[in-house]
């Protein structure tokens, strides 16, 4: 165990950032960052790179579109050029009509408040699997990535760790059950560890590195 903990505190110190820290969302239990993360996981949702997906939903943000209220006033040709900024190109024409049908759904179903769809899942994670999915372009990939990211700001979730995060964590020789794995971190770090195993998955930090780092 003491191992695990030093190669867990060395892919902290090494990959520590979440997805939605990169794409400069203060992730807080309010409807807009929220709201941000579910843009977020829609453009992370494609098969595209994590990082273009960042820069498409920051350029997103710069544009001014970081509620669904501003997403939906938006014009199509407007999401379209933001998403084009970031280099999200190859999905871009598409993923504009997807967010801003979305957009519309928050606001009908959610009034604009993803804390309701939160409390009519009861917090349950299948629940809320399930509720997520009806929005355009989130998939179940697409929900496990909001919900690896929201138990940071939902506590109920955790230990959240999808099968991006357990791949990560059986290539770092680490605990493969989401309890084991939160044992080697504070509560309040699990967001990031889940986060970085990911980037451990995709290929974005060698595990041997880490491992050889925390030897």
């Amino acid at each position: 165990m003491g191992d695990d903990r030093r190669v867990a505190r060395v892919l902290l110190q090494r990959r520590g950032r979440t997805y939605a820290e990169e794409a400069g969302i203060r992730l807080a239990d309010r409807p807009a960052p929220l709201y941000q993360l579910l843009v977020l996981a829609t453009l992370l949702s494609t098969r595209i790179r994590a990082q273009v997906a960042v820069a498409a939903a920051r350029e997103l943000f710069a544009a001014g579109y970081r509620t669904p209220q501003a997403m939906e006033a938006a014009s199509w040709q407007d999401r379209v050029d933001a998403l084009g900024r970031g280099h999200y190109r190859r999905y871009d024409e598409r993923t504009s009509t997807m967010l801003g049908t979305g957009a519309r759904l928050c606001l009908d179903r959610w009034r604009g408040d993803l804390r309701r769809l939160h409390r009519e899942a009861g917090g349950e994670p299948a629940a809320l699997r399930r509720l997520l999915t009806e929005f355009p372009g989130i998939g179940p990939t697409g929900a496990d990535i909001f919900l690896r990211e929201a138990q940071a700001v939902w506590p109920d979730l955790r230990p959240y760790a999808d099968r991006r995060t357990l791949a990560g964590a059986k290539r770092l020789g680490l605990p493969g059950s989401p309890d084991r794995l939160a044992g080697l971190v504070g509560g309040a770090d699990f967001g990031r560890l889940a986060s970085a195993l990911v980037r451990v998955a995709l290929g974005e930090e060698s595990a041997g590195e880490v491992t050889r780092a925390a030897a």
